[in-house]
């Protein structure tokens, strides 16, 4: 991916609900949150979309938009990203996406490291850390079904299911 641009099946089957109209309006979008014109977004970038710089979470997804590891966002990373949360997208892939946020680590599973580090970037410095230890304790042990101590996906989706994370997760491109 990154500077090659090159497409995997899957990241064109995620871009194929964009219409050719679509992919010109967001290609000019990409091109005006360009700022430095190297064709690749750097974080500072990404924070001129609205969605992503009202996030307090805005470097997960940031990190998780950029598929290469290289520090920026190609424009094919850029849209494979906004497909996965798109309105109208797979509320799956929402919940996937969602998932990815939590997973820090990248191993697959929401461990409480994990999760310590997203709550504190959500709650900044409103709780101290041992309030915080035991509110991600207390999540992980309500929702850790099979008692391993971290959620998997379908642990995480249970626990979210009702709370409609995937409408939350939808950008109006």
């Amino acid at each position: 991916m990154g500077g090659s641009q090159s497409i995997s099946k899957s990241e064109m089957h995620s871009i194929a609900s964009f219409t050719e109209q679509d992919i010109r309006r967001l290609y000019s979008r990409f091109q005006a949150l360009d700022k430095d014109g190297n064709g690749q977004l750097d974080p500072s970038e990404l924070l001129g979309v609205k969605e992503i710089s009202e996030n307090p979470l805005v470097q997960r997804v940031v990190s998780i938009f950029d598929v290469d590891g290289n520090g920026t966002v190609s424009f094919i990373e850029f849209l494979v990203g906004l497909a996965r949360v798109a309105v109208g997208s797979d509320e799956e892939e929402k919940l996937k996406f969602a998932f990815e946020v939590y997973d820090v680590d990248k191993d697959g599973y929401i461990s409480n490291g994990d999760l310590f580090q997203v709550m504190k970037m959500m709650v900044g410095e409103n709780l101290t850390e041992e309030q915080l230890q035991q509110l991600v304790d207390r999540t992980i042990r309500d929702t850790d079904k099979n008692m391993d101590g971290k959620l998997s996906f379908l642990e995480f989706k249970a626990a979210v299911e009702n709370i409609k994370v995937a409408e939350q997760l939808a950008v109006d491109i």
